[in-house]
């Protein structure tokens, strides 16, 4: 008869958990007859100790099946699903939904996203920062908007690896999260259980990240297309650097805003150059054309205003007032603006992503425990770029938040996180490498 003190022990000692072994904790986990210390003992087992590409695969297998399979089979067509490891100023799902969707190519994307937690942003706080939208939607209204639109943003269904959902809350207050096989796994299974045909990983790699190495990214993705490839899904995985946020904006309506202007065809460049990226993949997968093409049909919706009117659609369903996404003048604003001035003349040579994400959090973007509310117009904006020359006194960003209080305590932060040379740096790529 299995034991839960006599897994955590085996994993203690660095041995292999079997495939009986791993059942027997999923299953546990979803029906609730393991208590939280024991799952929290054997995270961390794991965490120190680390699993074998069989066991992860075993227990990406278990958690897939801990609920509801094939959720989308209703949507008749190729689905491809995107999936982001985490980072400062990741607006992309927002983007590449409707981009995808408007190359009205047959490709669904079903898009169930999460909320912010620390550091990291949550998709769907930053999609309900326009008024009106409520993104906890029935499975069954989920797959409608899916099959109309072309696509949807919204909250995992509970039906969908019901284990993952629980693991994913120990991990985030166990230091468990940043975990290479329980990430993959994690990731994978609500991939899997969903039905998606198709799959493309924007892992991220850096200080803003939870690989913060090359080393760590590759291993993630590399694992990552190995458990799709087992379970027959052509998985892209792509890297990209997030030492430095992603585009010029951090927060909630301030990243919404943002992506609006990419959907408009005047966002920021780098931002661009990688939601086309991603985009373009996502129809290369589902061997829409070559991947040529695929990046000129994906450009294409952002000059035609067909992605942007595709976003306006999807907040419509969502309960949102569409006024929104057509004239960003009327979200609502902070009460406090503050800047952050440079104290010396030169290039900017860093801005450190995780410190612009506590900044964030600080200023009331972020929640700090699950469940808590945010400031949906809390936030910073970028004024200047590595390797952007600035003056002494000249602006270097602009905080955003409801006290003073919040904005001077994420000035200290914000500080501390641009560095400023006396030499231009050498211009870094966005995308690091495709697996």
């Amino acid at each position: 008869m299995l034991k839960m003190q006599d897994i955590i022990t085996k994993k203690q000692l660095g041995r292999e958990l079997n495939e009986d072994e791993i059942e027997y904790f999923v299953k546990g986990v979803t029906d609730g007859s393991i208590p939280d210390y024991q799952i929290s003992a054997l995270l961390m087992a794991i965490w120190f100790r680390g699993m074998t590409e069989e066991e992860t695969i075993t227990l990406t297998e278990c958690m897939t099946d801990s609920g509801e399979i094939n959720v989308l089979s209703s949507v008749i067509g190729k689905k491809v699903d995107k999936h982001s490891t985490g980072g400062v100023g990741d607006k992309v799902s927002l983007i590449i939904g409707p981009m995808v969707a408007a190359a009205n190519k047959g490709v669904y994307v079903p898009k169930m996203a999460g909320r912010g937690l620390g550091f990291t942003g949550g998709t769907l706080d930053k999609l309900e920062s326009c008024t009106g939208v409520n993104t906890e939607i029935s499975a069954e209204e989920f797959e409608s908007i899916v099959r109309e639109l072309g696509f949807c943003i919204a909250g995992q269904s509970k039906r969908l690896a019901p284990a993952d959902s629980k693991l994913s809350a120990i991990r985030d207050v166990t230091g468990t999260a940043n975990c290479i096989p329980l990430i993959a796994a994690s990731v994978m299974s609500k991939k899997l259980a969903s039905g998606s045909d198709y799959i493309v990983l924007d892992v991220k790699c850096g200080s803003g990240s939870f690989c913060k190495t090359m080393r760590d990214a590759e291993e993630l993705a590399r694992l990552m297309v190995r458990i799709g490839a087992r379970e027959k899904r052509k998985t892209i995985a792509i890297i990209t650097d997030m030492s430095a946020p992603l585009g010029c904006a951090v927060g909630n309506s301030v990243e919404l805003i943002e992506a609006i202007r990419v959907l408009e065809g005047r966002g920021d460049e780098e931002l661009t150059e990688l939601c086309i990226t991603l985009a373009a993949n996502m129809l290369y997968a589902a061997n829409v054309a070559d991947y040529e093409t695929c990046t000129a049909i994906v450009e294409e919706t952002l000059y035609d205003g067909s992605a942007l009117k595709k976003l306006a659609e999807l907040v419509k369903r969502l309960g949102g007032d569409e006024r929104y996404i057509y004239d960003t003048s009327l979200f609502e604003e902070s009460n406090v603006t503050a800047m952050l001035v440079a104290e010396k003349s030169g290039y900017i040579s860093g801005i450190d992503a995780y410190e612009v994400g506590k900044a964030a959090a600080i200023l009331g973007a972020g929640r700090e425990k699950i469940g808590a509310e945010i400031d949906h117009t809390a936030g910073i904006i970028l004024n200047k770029r590595i390797g952007d020359r600035i003056e002494e006194g000249e602006a270097l960003a602009t905080l955003q938040a409801k006290t003073l209080e919040r904005a001077q305590s994420g000035m200290e932060h914000l500080f501390k996180a641009v560095t400023i040379s006396d030499r231009k740096p050498e211009e870094k790529k966005i995308i690091l490498r495709i697996i």
